[in-house]
């Protein structure tokens, strides 16, 4: 490819009236010699620009494939063209046009690598090179600041033009050149005063890239539309989503899908539903007939609307403005008709990056406070038209730093993330970072198994951006301030009444000590909100670092979805004054409406002790019982965070808990039941041979269980006796039904036995007898382990994984599996009265759980081959010669068996009995 000589118009003589708010350049051959600015002359040299043709990179002073030529503008804004015109009688490709030609001190903006859709990156001087996210329109920028002096710094950009000359292809990133053709850049030009920070603010937030030359607020300021700013997370989702409607039931789940949300990230601030692509035009159906068609019409979706809103979630409707060959129909009215009818607070507009005037009035026309939400984040010159938008999905593995959000921070956007591929917990913490919304997309189907995992850290960031939100929308904050290391960033959230730092480590080994630099702040303490801790602040040749604390990770997560840890920092007044005493606990709030008290960090799925803001004096053994850990007290402006105090119960120091209190009438429960409290369970299993499978439903989750009453021991001869007398029941089949029984008796001495040979009907027709009925696996599990989910009944000692035999007095004592021979029978085949092993009853009373008799649950599980009914914890038979046995001897509370369904008379076993439960009111 032959080389071109590079063309280039003196500008030194331009009248300096053109450049009333911009320094003006001395340019001479392709460089810049000097700048004037204001009464001050600044030597300079300094290329106009550079830039790359294919793989290699240029500058305006030297010989390239093209022929470049320099030209000032009349226009205010715009202070030079660059134009690049391909004389040669090649193609060329060119890209990476910056100002400037930047150093390894100066920061800029231009293209790394060659990723299809997030090619920019932001180079600060000694720091790995930030990948960032622009205006769709913007692509291809270039940026550039460096100083002139220790308080005036100079910035360009520039942008490429829509003119073009001759054969010549404008990709996202690149100019493809054509013999002959030609491609144009503008270049601006600005002083300012401070940090490089402050450079791109002027730049992206005040010019706004130099897109209008005005800013219409309008819709910003409109109060009924502000609700959007605290707004974190939404779900959209299409009309056939099971969590909307089952077919097979008739039920509608939104109901239930909001309240697990809740317990996870506190709830949606918005769901969407979805009833038109990918079946709009399957028939004659627009748009709005299809939500005509849903269940139960729009009345009924009316209806559910207002239940989410009753619970403070948002819906909103889908709008296809590429619907134009269906059943005719105005879009303006019909949208404006489905607003009306299904009180929609909300448009999502399918493949449309900006509003319309026309859409927006259209909502206006039937109610306030209706929100448009672009397919895309609006560019700038769109914003004024639109508050919200989206990080849109085609930008996988999203960059991690929007500067988007810096443009005008109270834009309101969501990333939007699909939880069915990966784990996807960068997307919550690089949307954290950034201090905006989530969007979860569930029309792709799949719910995989760390999604709950992962929806707790999702409510852990959306707590801290509700909380929080006035920050999150400030137009003061500031990207990516100096941090002490490399792969840790942080971002600054100032507001009238405290400061938030939200940070983002690529360190798999996780971080902890001094990571920023802080300013002096009376008045103020340091928190870190991510662990509820103080946050320490350590002094170095008189500067202030606050210490960060950032959890590690698994180094294979590095590169995908999953890498990364956050935390959060903040500078809060001192509005709380928190001490404890024993159990004495004092707060002074001086500020605010509320005052949260929390058991640990607090969570959506907690419950927090609130009362009104002020002076109070709570007994922490009263309201806590005997917990001991860490108390966050909370003040609250209504929903906004004013302050946090942590205090800590160390375990072990004792406290004052004795008074006088009257007595209460003590609360009956059934006969020999023991009372299981309500609580929280968290569901993991273990069993033997799988060669047929187990059932992986229900599996490491946690579940909200109610209290109820459950029998204290197995069934016994007797207990069925009772019911044999009273009902004169007989199972269909008979065969091997009480076998151990002789002529119909129980043989004398076993009366206490459990109660075998039954099958799974015979124990339901017990437990309706009763009262009661058969506890399901969970139910079971529950009760046994506790919430502490013990092992065993029983505390455990150190394990011991052999037989071992030892003496204590006159007993002979066994042990296997570090299991005491007098907390339950060990398999040595011989069935016992109930009770016999009082020793090995749990904490809550519950006695013969395991070594005693299978007991069967509620729960059975069919395939397309088999039927079986879950059993837990072992019996008193253990086969060992051999391990192909079912392992029998006491099991593991968590432990599962199934047991094969053929015939009741084929599953009775010597082996198998049952206990029951009974609900409580």
């Amino acid at each position: 490819m032959a080389s071109r000589l590079i063309q280039f118009l003196l500008i030194n003589a331009i009248p300096a009236f053109l450049f009333a708010q911009a320094p003006k350049l001395i340019v001479e051959g392709g460089a810049v010699k000097g700048i004037q600015h204001h009464s001050r002359y600044y030597p300079v040299s300094r290329p106009v620009v550079s830039y790359s043709v294919g793989d290699k990179i240029f500058n305006s002073t030297q010989l390239s494939p093209l022929h470049i030529l320099i030209e000032p503008q009349s226009d205010s804004k715009k202070y030079l063209t660059i134009t690049f015109k391909n004389d040669s009688k090649d193609t060329v490709h060119l890209h990476n046009v910056i100002p400037f030609t930047p150093n390894d001190q100066d920061v800029f903006i231009t293209g790394k690598g060659n990723h299809r859709l997030s090619r920019t990156h932001l180079f600060l001087p000694g720091r790995i090179p930030v990948n960032v996210i622009v205006p769709d329109n913007a692509w291809d920028l270039g940026y550039c600041s460096f100083s002139l002096d220790a308080e005036v710094n100079i910035l360009g950009l520039t942008r490429r033009d829509s003119r073009t000359s001759g054969s010549v292809l404008q990709k996202r990133f690149e100019s493809i050149i054509a013999p002959g053709g030609s491609a144009s850049y503008s270049l601006y030009v600005e002083s300012f005063e401070g940090s490089w920070q402050a450079g791109l603010r002027k730049c992206f937030q005040e010019k706004k890239l130099y897109d209008v030359d005005s800013f219409d607020e309008s819709l910003y300021k409109r109060p009924d539309l502000k609700w959007i700013h605290k707004a974190y997370v939404m779900h959209l989702m299409m009309a056939w989503d099971k969590d909307y409607f089952d077919m097979t039931t008739g039920d509608f789940s939104w109901t239930k899908f909001q309240q697990r949300g809740k317990l996870f990230y506190g709830g949606d601030d918005v769901i969407c539903l979805w009833p038109t692509w990918p079946t709009l035009g399957l028939d004659q159906r627009n748009q709005f007939d299809l939500y005509r068609s849903l269940p139960g019409g729009l009345p009924r979706l009316r209806a559910l609307a207002d239940t989410l809103r009753a619970h403070q979630t948002k819906f909103f409707i889908a709008y296809n403005p590429w619907d134009g060959s269906t059943r005719n129909e105005g879009h303006l009215q019909g949208l404006a008709d489905l607003i009306r009818e299904t009180s929609a607070d909300g448009v999502v507009l399918d493949t449309q990056g900006a509003s319309s005037i026309e859409l927006q009035r259209a909502a206006d026309t039937v109610r306030p406070g209706v929100i448009m939400y672009s397919e895309g984040m609006a560019v700038p010159k769109d914003m004024p038209g639109i508050i919200s938008g989206r990080v849109h999905n085609a930008l996988y593995y999203p960059p991690m730093l929007n500067l988007n959000k810096f443009i005008r921070p109270d834009f309101a956007i969501f990333r939007v993330t699909e939880v069915y591929k990966e784990p996807i917990q960068r997307e919550y913490a690089v949307a954290f970072f950034n201090g905006y919304g989530t969007e979860i997309n569930q029309f792709a189907p799949g719910h995989p198994e760390w999604e709950d995992e992962q929806y707790k850290f999702l409510g852990r960031t959306s707590r801290i951006l509700r909380e929080s939100s006035v920050n999150f929308t400030s137009p003061e904050y500031t990207v990516l301030v100096p941090t002490t290391h490399d792969s840790i960033w942080v971002n600054e959230w100032p507001s009238t009444h405290k400061i938030i730092y939200t940070t983002f480590s690529l360190k798999p080994e996780g971080f902890k000590g001094p990571a920023f630099e802080v300013g002096q702040r009376r008045g103020f303490h340091w928190v870190d909100l991510w662990h509820h801790e103080d946050a320490i602040i350590a002094q170095s040749n008189g500067k202030a670092f606050v210490h960060a604390s950032l959890d590690a990770f698994n180094k294979s997560f590095l590169g995908t979805n999953n890498e990364g840890q956050v935390t959060c920092i903040a500078a809060l007044p001192m509005i709380l004054n928190c001490t404890l005493d024993g159990n004495q606990l004092s707060i002074s709030s001086t500020k605010g409406t509320i005052t949260k008290i929390w058991m640990g960090d607090p969570g959506y799925d907690k419950t927090s002790l609130t009362v009104t803001a002020g002076d109070h004096v709570l007994n922490v053994k009263e309201k806590f019982g005997r917990y001991e850990g860490k108390i966050v007290v909370q003040a609250f402006d209504h929903d906004d965070l004013l302050d946090e105090n942590i205090l800590h119960i160390k375990p072990g120091v004792p406290r004052l808990i004795s008074k006088q209190v009257n007595t209460t009438p003590s609360t009956s429960w059934p006969k020999e039941m023991v009372r299981v409290p309500s609580g929280k369970f968290y569901f993991k299993v273990s069993h033997g041979d799988a060669f047929i499978p187990y059932p992986e439903q229900n599996l490491n989750k946690t579940f909200e269980l109610k209290e109820f009453y459950m029998d204290r021991f197995p069934v016994t001869n007797l207990d069925f006796k009772a019911f044999l007398d009273a009902t004169h029941y007989l199972p269909a089949d008979t065969a091997n039904f009480l076998k151990h029984w002789k002529d119909k008796m129980i043989q004398k001495g076993e009366e206490r036995f459990p109660v075998v040979f039954v099958s799974y009907e015979d124990a339901q027709a017990y437990a309706q007898w009763s009262g009661k009925r058969l506890p399901t696996e969970i139910e079971w599990q529950y009760a046994a382990q506790t919430d502490r989910l013990n092992d065993w009944p029983w505390i455990q000692k150190q394990p011991v994984t052999r037989k071992e035999q030892y003496v204590t007095e006159t007993l002979t004592v066994y042990s296997i599996k570090g299991i005491d021979s007098r907390n339950c029978n060990l398999g040595d085949g011989k069935l016992y009265p109930v009770g016999k092993y009082s020793k090995g009853a749990n904490s809550l009373g519950l006695q013969d759980l395991v070594g005693c008799v299978w007991q069967l649950t509620n729960d059975i599980y069919e395939s397309g081959s088999y039927r079986y009914i879950m059993m837990k914890g072992g019996s008193y038979f253990n086969p060992s010669s051999s391990w192909w046995y079912v392992q029998g001897g006491p099991r593991e509370l968590h432990y599962r068996q199934y047991l094969l369904r053929v015939s009741q008379g084929f599953e009775r076993n010597a082996t198998v009995g049952f206990r029951c439960v009974r609900d409580a009111e």
